[in-house]
């Protein structure tokens, strides 16, 4: 695949690219949007199984999925637009 001289040149073209302070928190954007498409990709499965009883089933498909943000994500919606629920004049 790779050898170590070429992973050093692709690593100090990424670091004179990015700059060494915006590599941790592409790191950390990349690892937050790792864990959210494995959680995704497991929940589709578990929607995939068949369910064992009739009663899980309508128990299921009434109660709706809600996905929420990170403790302490700022990079939510802002708060003075208005949401799809919100009435327009």
């Amino acid at each position: 695949m790779f050898g170590i001289s070429e992973l050093a040149i692709i690593l100090i073209v990424v670091i004179l690219i990015f700059g060494a302070k915006k590599l941790p928190e592409l790191a950390r954007s990349m690892g937050k949007s790792a864990r959210i498409l494995k959680s995704e990709a497991k929940a589709m499965k578990s929607d995939q199984a068949p369910p064992t009883t009739a009663e899980a089933a309508s128990d299921e498909a009434s109660t709706p999925r809600i996905i929420r943000t990170a403790p302490g994500d700022t990079a939510g919606r802002p708060t003075d637009q208005p949401g799809n629920d919100t009435p327009r004049t």
